[in-house]
């Protein structure tokens, strides 16, 4: 598919801030410039070189730029591509695309730069997405998983697959032609080891989503516990920040209240809930069941306990509550600074951890426990994992098919069936990385990017 026209948005943010750059792509970009550039002959001048000048409104100064240049094939979209850093007015910004526009270029939709790219073969589908992953990604390991998808990481694995399997379909395809003659030209042994080893790799594959979609999205974190055990109090101080509202009176939290920490690198969301108690009062009740169902959809969860108010055989029922939602939870005990030796000493049975969250006492110990139970702060750099819905449903959908396959191998069925579920689990390989594809996908997916990349 091929793009005709020349389109221009800006690629930088709205807001404050001293500089913006206006981005064009296409045929025309350099000669549409150029005519409202006053400096050096922008079409004379060599790709990935940067030029001082003014763009101008007829006799009419609009700012002093500085326009970069990237000839065909080498750019972002394989296109030419231009791009004008001018200062951060909106005035200024509105004129320059007005300008552009007026001598002929066309307003970019969202995420048509990456689209042109897609389209020209510089990424398959599954590195556009990770470009809108990358600019999305706020702690180092989310970035790291971003970059690992856009630079080929996990296209490269789903191409080797499809290549495996691409050889041993052509077999199948040509059994076809044969059909009168029953000849076999793939090894069904053969293929029926290659069919267990990728579905192995596609395991693996779906299985690292959990991980993925929690590096992607952040780690939800339930802070639960009884009334006034300090779980706000141990919010404001991961946070930094009087973010929930602390008081001695049981059941002030009776919503959840949610925000993120990074802890070296991994994003962690931390929901601070209504303590869990039997109550008549009909909002509180509402707050504690609203507590149940975030502890049940956790990653993670910190059970506080207060053993002044309840002891040791109080907590542990607690904690058998915890443990029947087959969640991972660590156990603390708060208000260490309060305890008496001889309630440290019996709370040592349940192997908790014991922090002051009022006086920060324990806090650090608290989030490295934290990244110990999820396991995710040792992500290698070639680790591939799956972050995307649209990627796992694709991967399940493969599975799917290739089991088909394997049991037409075992039940002897004809090459037809087998090469029609082998084209099945290859077409849906094909649409994570956009080798298949379709106008409502490529639409669904880019239109979920911001203008101008």
């Amino acid at each position: 598919m091929a793009n005709y026209d020349t389109i221009v948005a800006l690629a930088t943010a709205t807001g404050s801030g001293a500089i913006a750059v206006i981005r064009l792509s296409g045929p025309e970009a350099i000669p549409l410039v150029n005519r409202v550039f006053k400096g050096k002959n922008l079409a004379e001048q060599a790709s990935h070189t940067v030029h001082f000048g003014t763009l101008r409104d007829g006799a009419e100064v609009l700012d002093e730029v500085l326009v970069s240049l990237f000839i065909a094939p080498h750019s972002y979209t394989k296109e030419n591509v231009v791009e004008i850093s001018t200062h951060n007015s909106r005035y200024i910004i509105e004129r320059i695309i007005q300008l552009l526009i007026r001598q002929g270029a066309r307003a970019a939709r969202p995420g048509e730069f990456t689209l042109r790219a897609f389209l020209n073969g510089q990424m398959d589908l599954s590195q556009a997405e990770a470009v809108a992953d990358l600019i999305a990604s706020t702690s180092a390991a989310s970035h790291q998983v971003a970059m690992q998808q856009m630079r080929g990481g996990f296209s490269n694995v789903l191409k080797q697959l499809r290549e495996q399997l691409i050889q041993f379909a052509s077999l199948i395809e040509l059994e076809l032609d044969f059909s009168e003659e029953d000849v076999e030209f793939a090894n069904r042994a053969q293929l029926k080891a290659l069919i267990l080893e990728i579905n192995n790799v596609i395991q693996k594959l779906i299985a690292s989503f959990e991980q993925g979609n929690v590096l992607k999205n952040g780690v939800p974190v339930v802070i639960a516990g009884r009334p006034n055990v300090g779980k706000s109090t141990l919010l404001n101080t991961l946070l930094n920040e009087e973010r929930a509202i602390v008081s001695d009176i049981a059941g002030t939290t009776r919503d959840t209240i949610e925000d993120e920490v990074n802890i070296q690198g991994v994003t962690f969301r931390f929901i601070d809930t209504a303590g869990i108690r039997d109550t008549l009062d009909v909002i509180e009740a509402k707050g504690v069941e609203r507590t149940r169902e975030k502890m049940k959809k956790a990653r993670l969860i910190v059970y506080l306990a207060d053993p002044q108010h309840d002891d040791l055989e109080e907590i542990k029922n607690q904690l058998a509550e915890v443990e029947q939602l087959d969640v991972p939870y660590v156990t603390v005990v708060n208000k260490v600074d309060l305890l008496t030796q001889e309630h440290v000493d019996t709370l040592y049975t349940i192997d908790p951890l014991f922090i002051s969250a009022k006086n920060n006492v324990g806090v650090e110990e608290l989030k490295a426990e934290l990244l110990h139970k999820v396991n995710l702060h040792d992500l290698g750099t070639d680790d591939v994992l799956v972050t995307n819905i649209r990627h796992v449903e694709a991967l399940r959908k493969t599975e799917d098919a290739l089991q088909r396959v394997l049991y037409g191998i075992d039940g002897a069925v004809t090459s037809d069936f087998l090469a029609m579920d082998i084209r099945q689990a290859l077409h849906h390989l094909g649409e994570i990385t956009g080798s298949v594809s379709t106008d409502d996908l490529l639409d669904n997916i880019f239109s979920k990017f911001c203008i101008g990349k």
